[in-house]
């Protein structure tokens, strides 16, 4: 081979490895269908990429989109939103009216819970119809808000952050846990916690009933059973509320668009003056919004309830 025929040869190579390079950095990262999620219904949810135009149909969804850093994504939210602020600027959805508003806005996912998909079946089914993926999500205890988390994180890209927030909550729980830990059994508060004024509470698997025990109260209701199976609401009556009227040092209401029940009122109620946390004035409201939703603002109601019940252990908290 000549001199020449070895510089052909070498150039020839050169722009072979070039073309090559250049190949492998275009090539796309991912591939169609990629994204795929489980919802609580069993469905498979499956995107091309992660969602941004999202619309949120429940509260809880909107805030924990919020924490995962999502806000241009979001293109719509219930008519019920309250946190953040800046969610009630955001066009608002229901799934009471006619579907064809939210197939105009274009998402490419609308986020539900079960009892959308379950007492409006052919509102979702006009969405999906449509070809607009729709994800039915509603974590009904803390081990599947966790993995609730990084469901959303999966479908929107934020699976890092996603898992950030994991990793923050827990840490949280162990801080709190810490400190509850020092707080001698005789000194730990028997609580009744009702959900409604017509004395629902809730069940012992329930979200509600995990924020109660990290705060370090005894729930004197740990018998209720739910009103119906997958419930997480119990009823309980006055009946077997008053039998245990001297147990209960401190009775806690969730105040939300469940009940709406002022303190004053639970004081007038007939045959409450026989519960000892009448008497001695211990009654409390605590949003719905901190104990009951499934979003990070769960450790706010922890510590928000131990303060209440031990406020020389929480005030660091």
């Amino acid at each position: 081979m000549n001199k020449q025929s070895k510089i052909i040869s070498v150039f020839l190579v050169i722009f072979i490895i070039t073309i090559l390079a250049g190949c492998a950095q275009t090539k796309p990262a991912s591939t169609p269908d990629n994204i795929m999620v489980v919802d609580d219904l069993g469905k498979e949810v499956k995107l091309k990429e992660p969602a941004k135009r999202i619309i949120s149909l429940y509260t809880g969804h909107t805030e924990n989109l919020y924490s995962l850093g999502l806000n241009d994504e979001i293109i719509g939210v219930s008519d019920s939103e309250s946190f953040p602020p800046s969610a009630l600027k955001k066009q608002s959805f229901s799934y009471r009216e006619d579907a064809e508003k939210l197939i105009a806005a274009k998402p490419d996912l609308v986020l539900i819970r079960t009892f959308i998909a379950n007492n409006y079946p052919d509102f979702v089914n006009k969405l999906e119809t449509a070809g607009i993926p729709v994800a039915v999500l509603y974590p009904e205890n803390v081990d599947q808000f966790l993995q609730y988390l990084k469901k959303l994180g999966k479908l929107t890209g934020k699976e890092k952050e996603a898992g950030e927030l994991v990793d923050q909550f827990n840490s949280q729980l162990k801080k709190i846990g810490d400190v509850v830990a020092k707080i001698p059994q005789q000194e730990r508060k028997k609580v009744f916690f009702e959900t409604t004024k017509d004395i629902t509470t809730c069940t012992p698997d329930s979200i509600a009933a995990f924020i109660l025990e990290k705060a370090g109260a005894i729930n004197v209701a740990i018998d209720a059973k739910a009103v119906r199976p997958g419930s997480t609401i119990a009823s309980y009556g006055q009946e077997r509320l008053l039998a245990k009227a001297r147990d209960i040092d401190v009775y806690l209401v969730q105040k939300g668009e469940m009940n709406k029940t002022r303190e004053e009122e639970i004081y007038l109620r007939p045959g409450y003056q026989a519960i000892k946390a009448i008497q001695n004035h211990q009654v409390f409201l605590v949003p719905e919004a901190l104990v009951s939703r499934p979003t990070m603002r769960l450790l706010d109601g922890i510590a928000e309830i131990g303060r209440v019940l031990y406020p020389d252990y929480f005030k660091t908290v």
